[in-house]
């Protein structure tokens, strides 16, 4: 069995290239062949990073980035000159650039579609892209899906639920350090803590959980980690309506440190607002903490599926602050309360979301793929 996941770019920037790493490596590290070809965004040409006996990682060098499509030419010319070295290719959507570079492959081998989310934003892309869509959708043998939901809901795969299947996305418990995470709770001592993490961009719905801070007193604090360009408009807000003791917004959080942020928050919330989140994969690194969840119900998207209400924590509706605020104080009003959620939310991490059952459910996937050819 030989394997190429092919999909957005190196170094890994974001879920679905994390998705995709961990698959890569989880495979290789198991004995299995597995390979990943992607364009790498720094101006390093062509080159292999070796993983390990069973696995690489093959870069293309890009050119530079139209409607946040990376376009990288060499994807093309490697994977014509790669694809009959392979089984099976499991390209990550979406990804303009490796749908493209597989139309074009002439492989004959199984396909592999990982539908992460549809393209939403970027409407006139999406137009021109949309024959090469429908294509990879009918080329494809399986279309896996995150969730559920989003499998169900999308538009694009209504004709095609005879071929999905769900493999949710599955992680490493975090670690986090014992000694920081009491630091984190000694600068905010005596406080409960709300943390947040993600880009400062519209669709993470940021506005309406600061506002929520109106609604609690000063026994909370909020902690957003994470940049972007609202990060003035997100201060504004904060100095506008004197929430500085409860709102603060911390920047870039390290990796280093990200674990301990999880292990000291008492909770966790996701306030997106958009099925641009499609999935959340911040609520299952919090769970692999046990710390319980607020999130939002998205029409269409898998996030309040991750988090399902009254077990490991609490779906409210998107832009509603008071809700938000509501859903704090419930969960945290008394230590059986929270405890309750807490063994809720490590309890459905173990269930759904670990490393070892999303590569056991691509394994298998895979196993029955090549088993149809006897």
């Amino acid at each position: 069995m030989r394997i190429l996941q092919i999909g957005k770019f190196y170094p890994l920037v974001g879920g679905v290239e994390k998705v995709m790493y961990e698959i890569t490596t989880g495979l290789s590290q198991m004995g299995i062949d597995c390979d990943m070809l992607c364009a790498t965004s720094d101006k390093s040409e062509f080159k292999t990073i070796y993983l390990n006996s069973h696995g690489n990682l093959v870069c293309c060098k890009s050119w530079f980035s139209l409607a946040r499509v990376t376009i990288a030419p060499s994807m093309i010319t490697e994977l014509r000159r790669r694809a009959k070295e392979y089984d099976i290719i499991h390209i990550h959507h979406p990804d303009p650039m490796a749908a493209v570079a597989l139309m074009l492959s002439g492989f004959k081998g199984k396909v592999v579609l990982h539908w992460h989310s549809d393209i939403l934003s970027q409407k006139t892309l999406l137009k021109f892209y949309l024959p090469i869509q429908r294509w990879l959708i009918k080329r494809a043998d399986t279309i896996v899906g995150t969730s559920p939901v989003y499998l169900a809901e999308s538009p694009y795969l209504q004709k095609v639920q005879d071929k999905m299947r769900c493999i949710p996305i599955g992680i490493e418990p975090n670690q986090s350090d014992s000694v920081k995470v009491q630091s984190i709770r000694n600068d905010h001592a005596g406080r409960k803590i709300i943390f947040s993490l993600g880009r400062l961009v519209e669709y993470k719905g940021y506005r309406y959980l600061i506002d929520a801070a109106k609604y609690l007193d000063d026994s909370y604090i909020i902690l957003i980690g994470g940049g972007g360009p609202l990060k003035e408009e997100l201060e504004n807000q904060i100095s506008e309506f004197g929430l500085g003791k409860r709102v603060k917004l911390l920047g870039k959080v390290s990796d280093e440190d990200l674990p301990s942020y999880y292990g000291a928050c008492d909770l966790f919330c996701l306030s997106s607002i958009m099925k641009t989140e499609a999935f959340g994969i911040v609520q299952i690194e919090a769970m692999s903490e046990g710390r319980p969840l607020i999130a939002t119900k998205i029409p269409a998207s898998g996030v309040s599926w991750v988090n399902e209400d009254g077990v490991s924590g609490i779906n409210v509706e998107p832009c509603d602050s008071k809700a938000i605020a509501e859903a704090i104080k419930s969960i945290t009003k008394d230590k059986a309360t929270w405890q309750r959620y807490s063994d809720g939310s490590r309890q459905r991490f173990a269930k759904y979301f670990t490393k070892e059952k999303m590569l056991a459910g691509c394994l298998a996937l895979y196993s029955e793929l090549l088993n149809d050819n006897r």
